[in-house]
């Protein structure tokens, strides 16, 4: 298989795999997965709010999913092995925010209010800014599309792909399809748990100034040292003549 054929293949297969968990765990907070590869088995990491719901009672959801997949992209026997990961913060998982939302909406809930609700909920999270898009049929046969926001958002630029995490669901409702995008501004943490390491661009720290020491204080400091100097050279000096009367007798024969 050639390089091109192996990345088109890893496309069709991340593609697929997350369409059928999208599918499958939307109730239980899905928010993404991550495919790593080892030269034995291939490792199927499920990210999800409700880890629990996704194991199922005594493990048994996760080896039926397990089993579809093998089935489905003919994996050999224990050559692929699922593991459920909890988000650290939902508040900041926009696929999580989605779905909650989508679920608001099939609920019967107010357009306005389920959006304002989840903004703040993301906005409470520790969330630099949060911007939430609802597009379609809300109120009567005219499809609009309306725009909460809250907060700062960069969309464009390296900081746009890095900081930002967005994702878009569909809501089937009896009126029509409604579409919803949720975009967060993640905040940035050296520790890469909840945001980015690498600082904004345009973020400037200013240090605090380095304490200048007094001019006296170091003149001061200069001529103890030197007089301690000249009297660790005065000491040696008559240690050396000290000894020399000793050596010159012992050499005459006294």
């Amino acid at each position: 298989m050639s390089t091109k054929h192996k990345f088109v293949a890893d496309g069709c297969f991340y593609a697929e795999l997350n369409e059928l968990l999208t599918r499958e765990l939307a109730e239980d907070g899905y928010a993404g997965v991550e495919v790593r590869t080892t030269p034995h088995r291939t490792n199927i990491i499920v990210r999800a709010t409700r880890t629990q719901n996704v194991l199922g009672e005594k493990g048994q959801r996760i080896r039926e999913l397990t089993s579809v997949v093998q089935k489905r992209f003919n994996f050999d026997d224990g050559a692929v092995e699922l593991y459920a990961e909890r988000v650290l913060n939902r508040g900041l998982c926009a696929q999580a925010q989605a779905e909650s939302l989508k679920y608001k909406l099939l609920g019967g809930l107010a357009v306005r209010r389920a959006c304002y609700g989840v903004v703040r909920f993301v906005m409470e999270a520790s969330a630099k800014g949060c911007e939430v898009v609802v597009s379609g049929k809300l109120r009567g046969q005219r499809a609009k599309a309306m725009k909460f926001g809250d907060g700062y958002m960069i969309k464009t630029g390296h900081a746009g792909q890095v900081y930002t995490d967005t994702a878009v669901r569909h809501v089937l409702l009896r009126q029509g399809v409604i579409g919803i995008k949720v975009s967060i501004f993640l905040p940035q943490d050296p520790q890469g748990l909840v945001g980015p390491k690498i600082p904004l661009d345009d973020v400037v720290t200013i240090l605090e100034p380095k304490e200048e020491p007094n001019p006296e204080v170091l003149i001061q400091q200069q001529q103890a040292a030197e007089a301690a100097r000249i009297a660790a050279v005065q000491a040696a000096m008559a240690q050396a003549a000290a000894a020399a009367p000793v050596e010159a007798a012992a050499d005459a024969g006294y």
